[in-house]
């Protein structure tokens, strides 16, 4: 079985983070909400509050298939400015496993390099991000072990193509099928 972690920072977009969250436990794959503060309760970028499984601080990030980094302001410069985010994204890459990033998000790939070289997408306004990357505006991208996202309105492809990289086509139409996506 799969075993992913979704970084929660306070000011992530609510719905980026729980989506992935919800079809990725929907479809059997582990999937820890890893708070990246000293709290487990992150409240997202509209005031909702939710409680992480974890602190990133107690977990090892090589003992995941993938990290997942959901957007959102100020979210996103939250996560950008984190240390163990950065460190765990890097080990991550460098051992070929998953990077996935939604909305503003991707622009930490571009940043860190992480991008470089690779086929991209991001919210509408963080171009400037991927100066070495190939920008899109196409809802999803997975261009290896990278997977990018528009915004809030991908959320549902973006966790769709996450388990279709981890569990392939056929299981990721099954679940298209089960919450009667696109029918």
């Amino acid at each position: 079985m799969s075993n992913i972690a979704i970084c929660m920072a306070d000011g992530c977009e609510e719905i980026e983070a729980l989506t992935v969250v919800d079809i990725l436990r929907r479809a059997g794959i582990k999937i820890e909400m890893l708070s990246i503060s000293d709290s487990l309760t992150i409240k997202g970028s509209h005031g909702i509050e939710f409680k992480a499984d974890h602190l990133m601080t107690e977990r090892n990030s090589l003992d995941y298939d993938g990290i997942v980094l959901p957007g959102g302001m100020p979210g996103t410069t939250n996560l950008e400015s984190n240390t163990l985010v950065q460190n765990a994204l890097k080990k991550q890459f460098n051992s070929g496993k998953l990077i996935a990033a939604i909305c503003a998000a991707p622009s930490i790939l571009g940043k860190n390099g992480i991008a470089n070289g690779k086929k991209v997408t991001s919210y509408p306004g963080f171009e400037e991000a991927f100066t070495k990357s190939t920008y899109v505006t196409d809802s999803v991208v997975t261009d290896g072990n990278v997977i990018t996202s528009r915004g809030m309105g991908t959320a549902i492809d973006f966790a769709l193509a996450i388990l279709k990289y981890l569990k392939g086509e056929e299981a990721a139409d099954e679940m298209a099928k089960k919450i009667i996506y696109n029918q």
